[in-house]
């Protein structure tokens, strides 16, 4: 049996989705089997032999979904090679991305037993026209500027290094 990557993600409004997509991607080119899902549809790991989670940080927490994973599979993923990726601040300014590292860092402490063989932060997304309930009845929220802070190129590169890390090993 090959093995094969599974690359999930929680996503409220798509961006993690569409980062998810560019690592799946990326890793497809790089010869490594791989099948994209959203969290809430993964009923089991059995066939996979990594997982790629992809979660955005809201409002400095863990999308919902991404923590409900964490806890239904917690003995599978202590099991196997886990890489992490999180989708932090919509904008370049570093006051922003020094926040999300230090939001990042205290929800993985949430999760003691959770080691990822790598994790990344990137930027996110965030469009304050595409808001739903509740946050669309938030001013200070409905205020902030549209932003866009995702770098594909880092992205795409990070996913390429993943491909070289967990390729299986030819047998000889």
């Amino acid at each position: 049996m090959e093995p094969i990557v599974l690359v999930t993600y929680a996503t409220r409004y798509g961006s993690t989705e569409e980062v998810a997509q560019a690592v799946a991607q990326t890793l497809g080119e790089s010869g490594v089997a791989v099948e994209t899902q959203p969290v809430r549809s993964v009923h089991s790991l059995e066939r996979y032999s990594t997982i790629v989670l992809g979660v955005p940080l809201y409002m400095g927490r863990f999308h919902r979904d991404a923590r409900r994973f964490l806890s239904a599979y917690r003995d599978a993923l202590t099991k196997m090679p886990v890489a992490l990726f999180v989708l932090g601040p919509i904008q370049t300014d570093e006051k922003d991305w020094a926040g999300a590292r230090t939001q990042f860092k205290k929800e993985l402490e949430k999760y003691p037993w959770f080691s990822p063989a790598s994790q990344q932060m990137f930027g996110g997304k965030f469009d304050p026209l595409k808001l739903d309930f509740p946050y669309s009845l938030i001013p200070p929220i409905r205020k902030l500027p549209a932003g866009d802070a995702r770098d594909w190129t880092a992205i795409r590169a990070w996913a390429s290094d993943l491909a070289s890390v967990i390729q299986p090993v030819p047998q000889r």
